[in-house]
């Protein structure tokens, strides 16, 4: 069975020509060796149920992000060279990319080295894979072939985890709980969104900015700190990713602000805190120029174009990386920076805050 080999591929395209601004994310290979893994995150949202307030700190840090799947994603099905000739024992079982394999022969797997081990243990025996497809759970039947070089493989490509820079959102001093990015990871192979078991934030710093230009956005490069977590994640979701904050490092000398509501937010001028050099945060002005009637579901909320010259010449406009960016608006948190159109870098989409504040609390309610 291969591993999962395929890296730095570029985050997953948006309709209506739009490109998420994502992390910037390759896969970790092969599996978990290094990190520890931090507690569940059903245990973190519980201790962060005491509840997100109405004032929250607006941050626009840059930090590094890793996450471990719940299960193991399957990206990719290939044929194997046998013997006999070509065979695809995944595609035959009935897997699909997008699958998330959790068990095989009830045991539980949760990383590629997993899947490996009992694939080769059961030699061409049939076993019996436990997989969840699109919120539904399916039983199917697998036998690994054995590859021309003697190894038994499934013919499927597996990833297991994930790292990256984003940025955080907010912060809410009541109850720990901090927002990033403004949308959710999601597999660059198959646009699912990952399934999370674990995860943390750990500190970071942009090192350099690739300039958006027509047909291709640009995105920050940066590296971070691999041997501290400063928060650990509890919810991945389609309006961000939400975590509990251990410490006081990203918030010092940070003021918070109230949430503003759908009907405070306006067009109009309003600013953007990002960090788009080294760890400084600086606020660059924008222009909210639409506001999108609400419509479940959907997080792109407002449109928004940048008019900071000092932005523009940094960076050409809105690049990948700044995903989660704070908005702010007559002293009010407004929303987040969420996506860049791919054929005009100097304006994008952005969530409503409020949203954002709404999926933190509902993931902490449905863990306490």
């Amino acid at each position: 069975m291969e591993q999962e080999k395929k890296q730095r591929r570029r985050p997953g395209w948006a309709a209506a020509g739009a490109a998420a601004l994502g992390l910037l994310l390759a896969c970790l290979l092969p599996g978990r060796p290094v990190w520890a893994a931090p507690a569940r995150p059903d245990a973190v949202a519980a201790a962060a149920v005491a509840g997100a307030g109405g004032e929250v700190i607006p941050l626009g840090r840059a930090v590094g992000i890793k996450l471990f799947s719940d299960g193991v994603l399957v990206v990719g099905l290939s044929s194997i060279d046998t013997a006999e000739g070509p065979a695809a024992p995944g595609r035959t079982s009935g897997l699909k990319a997008g699958d998330v394999i959790t068990h095989i022969d009830q045991t539980e797997v949760n990383t590629i080295e997993e899947v490996q081990k009992l694939v080769t243990q059961k030699r061409d025996a049939p076993m019996t894979l436990q997989v969840r497809r699109e919120g539904s759970a399916l039983q199917l039947t697998a036998q690994a072939a054995r590859s021309e070089a003697g190894a038994y493989q499934l013919g499927v490509w597996l990833r297991d985890s994930m790292a990256g820079i984003g940025t955080m959102t907010f912060y809410d001093p009541q109850s720990g709980v901090f927002a990033a990015l403004g949308h959710g990871i999601n597999d660059v192979d198959t646009a699912k969104l990952m399934p999370l078991e674990t995860g943390s934030i750990m500190e970071a710093s942009v090192s350099d900015v690739k300039r958006g230009r027509a047909g291709e956005p640009g995105e920050l490069h940066g590296e971070f700190n691999l041997t501290e977590d400063l928060g650990e994640l509890y919810a991945n979701t389609d309006r961000g990713i939400f975590g509990r904050l251990d410490g006081k490092q990203l918030t010092q000398g940070l003021e918070p602000v109230a949430v503003a509501s759908r009907e405070q937010v306006h067009e109009g001028k309003a600013v953007i805190r990002s960090n788009i050099s080294g760890e400084r945060v600086e606020e660059y002005s924008i222009e909210i120029t639409r506001l999108y009637p609400e419509t479940e579901g959907e997080t792109r909320n407002m449109m928004i174009r940048v008019t900071d010259q000092r932005l523009l010449d940094a960076t050409g406009g809105i690049v990948q990386g700044m995903s989660g960016s704070p908005i702010l608006q007559d002293g009010r948190l407004v929303g987040a920076v969420t996506h860049v159109l791919v054929n005009d870098a100097t304006r994008g989409y952005g969530i409503l805050a409020e949203n954002m504040l709404q999926a933190a609390q509902g993931f902490q309610s449905s863990a306490a």
